[in-house]
């Protein structure tokens, strides 16, 4: 144990953070401190040197980004053992928004007993190219995924897209030119903030509330601008996890089709819950581009989506975005993709990622202050509201030094003053007893004082 250990510090040769982080390095060498050595708690280290809470955790984080130590969650910062794996209690990444792994050794085999069958195809799967759109069998097998979302979908109306993010380019490339303007969330997936980056397009940020998308902020935005397309997320939309109800997405068709504006739905959440209103699209199929990828229902390496056109003219224009950026999606993924689908286990996986998610998000309602963050009983992620005092960017530095990691607002916010809200994945492959141990740390920093930071740092 090493609770009592205290740096030599020079506070004219430089921050103090960096000062700190170079006298763990230089005490490990000189054998003072040693390997697996518990370091003082931060707040005590803090204290004993008469430098802010915040210094020491940037500290503390600094040396771990150079692999002298490890934070293990609710135990405290080590030393790391020269040539040691991280500890089963050490680092846990919440800030990816991963499908949680389940454990069930008969699907997972099933999973890859099915990609093995696929040897029968012979070489042609393999030695072949295929038109942008996607092969008949791929674009049949995204109707039957979707049928309960929009029954009836013809399969002609269906792209196979190389990700949900290549088909937002694709259809947001093909309805707004450089300069011109579309319409988001107000914290909004941080993909879509890089796509319109790149296109250099302008973003309107539309207020939300407990549903999403306050339709009074998109009446006025359309009034206001010549909006060429509003992109949402109506179902657990990320990062709130805001569902929009029948009545806020009805009205946001009327004022869309009021202003003829265009409308991108990313339903990447889907089909996650057991029960939620219909999408956008069967509401206005017409007005709607539909998007559906398989990363967080079924699986993040398939990297397929099924876009629904609102017709075969705007179906084209998309399928020559994609063959003009990404050529195709692979046919080897959109094989599996099919097998998957056809045979029931892509609808077997997502059951167990619902039931896993489930799980997980008990644990947070039972770790977590009551009504300190917004979740979905079937999601896989939470977004927590700070207590008064608290600093997004000071609850995510006090959170990395202790091996836990989170996505801070301004990663989601379009515009300036971004809320004090954090992200929280709950997903990955973290089994359930860390993700307990990591929201019991999360819970405990909550209930602790935050500690403002200065200009020592």
């Amino acid at each position: 144990m090493s609770d009592d250990w205290r740096p030599r510090l020079d506070p004219a040769a430089g921050p103090l953070y960096l000062a700190i982080a170079e006298a763990i390095a230089s005490d490990l060498t000189a054998g003072r401190l040693a390997p697996g050595a518990r370091l003082p708690p931060q707040r005590v280290l803090a204290q004993g040197l008469g430098v802010d809470f915040t210094t020491v955790s940037r500290a503390y984080a600094e040396a771990a980004r150079r692999g002298l130590v490890e934070g293990r969650v609710g135990q405290g910062t080590y030393v790391r053992v020269p040539g040691a794996a991280a500890s089963a209690g050490g680092p846990v990444d919440l800030s990816m928004n991963l499908p949680p792994h389940f454990e069930d050794r008969e699907l997972t085999g099933r999973m890859w007993r099915e990609i093995a069958e696929l040897q029968a195809t012979g070489l042609d799967l393999l030695l072949r190219y295929q038109e942008a759109g996607g092969a008949a069998a791929d674009r049949q097998a995204g109707a039957l995924w979707l049928q309960d979302r929009l029954p009836g979908l013809d399969p002609e109306r269906i792209t196979v897209c190389p990700g949900a993010q290549s088909a937002l380019l694709a259809v947001i490339g093909a309805l707004a030119a450089p300069g011109e303007t579309i319409c988001a969330e107000a914290l909004t997936y941080p993909g879509l903030k890089a796509l319109a980056a790149q296109l250099r397009l302008n973003v309107i940020g539309l207020a939300m509330d407990g549903e999403g998308i306050v339709p009074d902020a998109f009446e006025a935005a359309c009034r206001d601008h010549p909006v060429k397309a509003l992109v949402c997320t109506p179902t657990l939309q990320n990062p709130t996890t805001a569902t929009m109800s029948l009545a806020r997405r009805r009205a946001l068709v009327d004022i869309a089709r009021a202003h003829a504006v265009p409308i991108v739905e990313d339903d990447a959440y889907g089909l996650l819950p057991e029960t939620s209103p219909p999408p956008i699209a069967a509401l206005a199929p017409d007005l709607t581009f539909h998007i559906a990828g398989l990363a967080k229902p079924v699986s993040p390496a398939l990297r397929i989506a099924y876009l629904a056109a609102p017709d075969s003219r705007s179906g084209a224009k998309v399928r020559a975005a994609i063959r003009a950026t990404t050529a195709m999606a692979s046919p080897l993924t959109a094989a599996i993709a099919t097998r998957w689908i056809t045979g029931g286990t892509a609808q077997a996986v997502r059951d167990a990622i619902r039931q896993e998610a489930r799980a997980r998000q008990v644990l947070a309602a039972r770790l977590l202050p009551a009504g300190s963050f917004a979740a979905h009983p079937d999601g896989f992620h939470l977004w927590l509201n700070l207590p008064p005092g608290w600093t997004r960017g000071e609850f995510a530095l006090q959170l990395r030094a202790t091996g836990i990691g989170v996505v801070v607002s301004d990663a989601f916010a379009i515009g300036p003053n971004p809320p004090e809200a954090v992200r929280i994945g709950l997903g990955g492959p973290a089994p359930r007893r860390q993700i307990d141990k990591a929201l019991a740390a999360v819970a405990d920093i909550l209930d602790g004082a935050p500690v403002m930071t200065s200009a020592a740092v």
